[in-house]
């Protein structure tokens, strides 16, 4: 009965022994993700299409000031909060805090519209991931200090019959206020109908296939002519001198008046060149 007992306890022991090395080399396992959860930290975030630097080019590129938002003199920078799915697709995109109605509308616009991401990776398997960036609306101020801002980590160029022409009185403070703005002959539409028509694409920027838009301020003088025609954003490879070009050679436009009487008026708008 011993003997029997003893070679219970040998056998038990070597099927033990055997048992163990394929315990240890059982793979331990991380739970996998939670399958529609948005996470905000997450071990690889999700990342542009390009990179970063190509995105902030893209926004940079295709932002579109709103035509009603340059009449009212309206800037500021707008954080816009997204989802980045698992697709790259991005989705649930609005303002974090909302505020001036047209800046809002067109920066949640120029996100959607742009490159699929990469998505997010966690715990080895793609994941939802929310990320917001700050996107800025800032008007064309005096000559010299004139800037127009950037996105800041900013849907392709409207025509150029969408944007408006804005008074720099209404970007900078002013003594006087004309009671009527100097306005092209015909309207908005019209004059921007002309830039269209006559505008001649420079074979160096059709070369680089460089597109976007000139800022350009001039003066309509009391007669209606423009004056002190000059580039306070430029494209380079001669589209700046193109913009030049159009508005010394363009249409005079009614001249601003106060009191019924025609004043000059510094005068900014956009340019827009779009192969």
């Amino acid at each position: 009965m011993m003997r029997f007992v003893s070679r219970l306890v040998l056998l038990l022991s070597l099927v033990a022994v055997g048992l163990a090395p394929a315990h240890a080399q059982k793979k331990l396992k991380y739970p996998k993700p939670e399958k529609d959860k948005v996470y905000d930290a997450v071990e690889k975030p999700a990342t542009p299409a390009g990179g970063l630097e190509a995105f902030g080019q893209y926004l940079a590129e295709h932002q579109n000031y709103p035509t009603a938002a340059l009449q009212r003199g309206v800037q500021g920078t707008v954080t816009v909060s997204f989802v980045i799915e698992k697709s790259g697709d991005l989705t649930e995109v609005a303002p974090i805090q909302p505020g001036d109605p047209d800046l809002d509308a067109e920066a949640v616009r120029t996100v959607k519209a742009g490159p699929k991401w990469t998505p997010a990776m966690h715990k080895g398997a793609k994941v939802r991931q929310r990320m917001s960036i700050p996107i800025t609306f800032q008007i064309p101020a005096d000559a010299g200090s004139a800037t127009t801002a950037a996105p800041a980590p900013a849907a392709a160029a409207a025509p150029a019959a969408a944007q408006a022409p804005v008074p720099a009185e209404k970007a900078t403070p002013t003594v006087i206020a004309p009671d009527q703005p100097a306005r092209p002959v015909g309207g908005t539409e019209a004059f921007f109908a002309w830039i269209q028509q006559n505008q001649k694409y420079p074979a160096l920027a059709r070369q680089r296939k460089t597109e976007g838009r000139v800022i350009m301020e001039f003066i309509v003088q009391k007669d209606g002519s423009l004056t002190d025609i000059k580039p306070v954003k430029r494209l380079g490879s001669g589209l700046d001198e193109e913009a030049i070009r159009l508005l010394k050679a363009a249409p005079k436009w009614a001249p601003a008046s106060y009191k019924g009487q025609p004043i000059k008026q510094k005068m900014v708008l956009p340019v827009v060149f779009q192969l």
